[in-house]
């Protein structure tokens, strides 16, 4: 598996937050569906946030770039730290996990409580 490390935005809690990913291959197929869940660590059990394409949470852009959209009331849930998701196809049977898996830091703001 390749690894690839990227500088990209934190959430802020009670922020909504959006990232586009680039993926080196075209895996982001028109009608595709996808999920995707966040969690504290991998090994936790609790789910914070179930993200999906049907809910345009998981965006396509084209075949290579899919946006993730975070609302502020699931970013609310989470503690400073980070968090970290996973992507699935989910129209597929089997569903296909597509090997991404992102640690997301998550910082404090410091204007909050609007």
């Amino acid at each position: 598996m390749n690894e690839t490390v990227q500088a990209g935005p934190a959430i802020l809690p009670g922020y909504p937050y959006n990232l586009q990913l680039e993926l080196s291959a075209a895996l982001i197929v028109e009608g595709a569906s996808f999920t995707g869940q966040l969690r504290s660590t991998v090994s936790s059990d609790t789910v914070l946030a179930t993200l999906t394409s049907g809910a345009d949470e998981l965006v396509r852009i084209s075949d290579a770039v899919l946006e993730i959209r975070i609302g502020a009331l699931d970013t609310a849930q989470m503690s400073e730290g980070s968090v970290v998701l996973d992507i699935v196809r989910t129209d597929l049977e089997p569903p296909a996990h597509l090997g991404v898996f992102l640690q997301i830091p998550v910082m404090r703001p410091v204007t909050r409580g609007l």
